[in-house]
């Protein structure tokens, strides 16, 4: 497995709310790397539809996502704290129970902490493209990812990616495509138009104003 990161760890200073999601969330949704599989219905107390998002950023997507879908279960992991804050921030003020959140390397989680056929969902919405041909090999997205991220979904679980970047969307369609044990789920073969799921983000929509396009991509496991 590779262990070139595909993400830089950068400093950022904390709002007040974001630090109060830290010391208050953290304690109630924050979980630590293990080396053990976890067992998750334990720990969100049920039986329900797994989602594992990579890189949540600030969390907006995540909240309306668990917001909208409480019957599921979201396990989302981000490496920058202000984010982390915020998200918790989030969790606490709308009183939402359905998430907990990891602050460390997905990748680890995803080896160490996930069970096998466990995830109904891997989300990965506008990860780093690392423009520069010289940085191609830090994208997340490679041939060991999507092996990695088949082994954790379910049969019949969706990996559903989206970038703004259209150099990076043929990236990930190249490898997905070429990934044993997956099916395109767009009608071409290509590209899916995006989903109602995935909230619209403040950024995307300024993008879209300018022109700008966005890319959705989802493989269905199917072996």
């Amino acid at each position: 497995m590779r262990t070139v990161k595909s993400f830089v760890m950068r400093a950022g200073r904390m709002t007040e709310g974001q630090q109060r999601g830290l010391d208050l969330g953290w304690p109630k949704f924050g979980l630590e790397l293990s080396d053990e599989v976890q067992d998750f219905d334990a720990i969100f107390g049920r039986q329900a539809p797994r989602t594992f998002e990579i890189g949540f950023g600030m969390g907006h997507s995540t909240l309306e996502m668990a917001a909208a879908a409480p019957d599921i279960d979201f396990i989302g992991v981000e490496v920058h704290k202000p984010g982390v804050g915020a998200l918790l921030n989030g969790l606490l003020t709308q009183g939402l129970g359905n998430v907990r959140v990891y602050s460390c390397d997905a990748l680890e989680v995803l080896r160490h902490c996930v069970a096998d056929a466990s995830l109904d969902r891997l989300l990965l919405f506008f990860p780093d493209p690392w423009h520069k041909k010289r940085h191609h090999k830090r994208r997340i997205v490679q041939p060991e990812f999507a092996e990695l991220v088949r082994r954790k979904l379910k049969v019949g679980g969706v990996l559903h990616m989206a970038t703004d970047w259209e150099p990076y969307a043929e990236h990930m369609l190249d490898v997905m495509s070429a990934a044993p044990g997956y099916r395109n789920q767009a009608e071409d073969g290509r590209f899916v138009p995006r989903p109602q799921e995935r909230p619209v983000t403040k950024f995307e929509r300024r993008g879209e104003r300018l022109g700008h396009g966005v890319w959705d991509l989802k493989f269905e496991r199917i072996d």
